[in-house]
Parts: structure tokens; C-alpha cells; sequence
């Protein structure tokens, strides 16, 4: 069950781009966020001169192709400052406010959390080896599993979603997500056309465009540039491959909007509102507007 959180986050230098410490209220954990251009003054912070865990990222500026590396120590700035790895542009580091995080508690969060952004495949993992999850007492580790989930809020707070899975539970009509019924979110969608066949859904987001789903194998001129430059990345990632007269897709894949993923479907300009329906035929635009009478 999900419920209200309150996060407190510090502007180190009052400005949002700079470092930034967050909390979230009555948990004994913390984060430090750093941008690499800021990296030499977290040498005056004490919050992470302690056991925790961290996260090198490149964020790209397209928004894909993104990179992170997850990492422990038992002083994180120590092990920060002899870094092999250099291509990241920022930097969030977890640790405790309390000295309660040992060793193997650090251990086990690096073990989940490369786990769980290995299944989510939101970013590509730069992690050499695959880190071994330490034995902990059954107490403990419900423990850290709180902390993972603390996490998972902070980072998505940053921007970063790379732990939570990009596919939403998905719910029948007659399920509909009885604790959010205002949600389109996880409905499953299909669109069809000719010999197409394309299934997906809404998530927070964008909308996923699910592996299996048929992609034309051509492209009108009316097709944007920038869902263009997606299409012709999809084929030279492999993402799209022919099969029969159509291309295939191999991977759930994210894209913007309901209105991209029926036109990356169509190769040409199409409503995705209009185009998108679900299983009793009801076109995401009509559910929308449901939804809304509703509320």
C-alpha cells in the first residue's frame, strides 16, 4: 500500500544545481547528490564519510542510453577519491544518520540494488561483476529492504527511476485499480491496423510499447524527425527486427507519449488517444474522459 511521504531536500549553496542533501521525515537514512563539477567540496562533508552505498551516473541529454554504476564502501569519499570509473556526471551517495549500517548491511544493499536495476533495464549497468548478497538475520534484512524502498523514492525524487520496473502491474477493466481509479496507468492497450498488431500501456513515465508488438516497415514523411531518429535507432540496436512483412519489436521499449508508440506502430502521424483501445474496445481517449466524470 502506498502513502504520503514528506522529503526534505538542503540546497547546499541555496542554488538546484548544486549539492543537495535529502531526507526523508523520521527515517534514519540520508542522501547526498553532487553534480562532478561540484565533487571537490563533498571532502567537508561528514554525512558520507561513513559506511554506505553509491551511485555513479551519465545521464544522457536525450533521456536514453543512460549509465550507472552501484557501488559500497565503508567510507564512501575514500573509496570515491581513488575511483577507477570517470564517465559519470553525477553522483548520489546513501548512508545512515545513525552508526547502525555495518559492513554486511552495505553488502546486501549493493547485492539488491544491482538486482533490481539489472531487472527494471532502465539503464545499462557498468558494474564489472555481479556482487554476491551477504547473510543477514531475517530482521535485518526486512530492514534494508525498507531502506531500498526509501531509496527508490529518493532517486526517482532525482530523476533517477533506473530500480523501479518500467512495465506497470497490469489490471483488467474490471480490476481498474481499485486503490486508483483516477489511474490509467497499467491498462492494457492494444492497437491495430492492416496487418499491424501492437500492444502497450500508459505508465507515469510515458507510454511502453511491449516486446512482440509489429512495426511498419516503412515510414511516411509526415513521421517527425525525433520519432524518426527513435525508429532508426531501434533497427540499428537490433530492437526492431523483420519478421514476415512487418519489423518485430524485441524489448519493451518507453517512448514519450500514446501518440509516438501508435505512430512508430503506423510509420506515419496518428492520434494515440484515438488509437489505442483496450480489450472491451474503448479507445484510451474515451477512457480518459470516464476517468475524469468519475473523479
Amino acid at each position: 500500500m502506498n502513502f504520503g511521504r514528506t522529503i526534505k531536500i538542503y540546497l547546499s549553496d541555496g542554488t538546484p544545481s548544486g549539492i543537495r542533501h535529502i531526507e526523508i521525515i523520521n527515517w534514519s537514512g540520508q542522501a547526498v547528490y553532487c553534480p562532478r563539477s561540484r565533487f571537490a567540496e563533498l571532502a567537508k562533508w561528514d554525512e558520507i564519510k561513513r559506511p554506505g552505498v553509491y551511485f555513479l551516473f551519465e545521464r544522457q541529454s536525450n533521456d536514453s542510453d543512460n549509465r550507472v554504476y552501484i557501488g559500497e564502501s565503508e567510507n564512501v569519499i575514500k573509496r570515491l577519491n581513488t575511483h577507477e570509473r570517470d564517465f559519470w556526471n553525477e553522483l548520489v551517495i546513501f548512508t545512515s544518520k545513525d552508526e547502525n549500517l555495518t559492513k554486511s548491511h552495505i553488502k546486501y544493499l549493493e547485492a539488491r540494488l544491482s538486482a533490481l536495476a539489472v531487472q527494471a533495464e532502465r539503464y545499462k549497468i557498468e558494474n564489472s561483476n555481479t556482487p554476491a548478497e551477504s547473510s543477514l538475520p531475517r530482521a535485518d534484512r526486512d530492514a534494508m529492504e525498507e531502506f531500498i524502498n526509501n531509496m527508490k523514492i529518493i532517486l526517482g525524487t532525482l530523476g533517477h527511476k533506473l530500480l523501479e520496473p518500467l512495465k506497470a502491474s497490469t489490471k483488467s477493466d474490471n480490476q481498474n485499480n481499485q486503490s486508483n481509479k483516477s489511474s490509467i496507468a497499467g491498462i492494457s492497450l492494444t492497437f491495430s491496423l492492416k496487418n499491424l498488431v501492437a500492444h502497450g500501456q500508459v505508465t507515469d513515465d510515458g507510454f511502453l510499447l511491449l516486446a512482440g508488438s509489429d512495426v511498419s516497415i516503412s515510414a511516411t514523411q509526415s513521421l517527425a524527425v525525433g520519432w524518426r531518429a527513435i525508429r532508426d535507432k531501434w533497427i540499428a540496436d537490433g530492437i526492431l527486427k523483420l519478421s514476415g512483412e512487418n519489423y518485430r519489436l524485441e524489448k519493451d521499449s518507453l517512448v514519450s507519449s500514446p501518440s509516438c508508440a501508435a505512430a512508430l506502430v503506423a510509420g506515419t502521424t496518428r492520434s494515440g488517444p484515438q488509437s489505442w483501445q483496450d480489450e472491451t474496445g474503448r479507445t484510451l481517449k474515451a477512457i480518459e474522459e470516464q476517468l475524469l466524470k468519475e473523479t
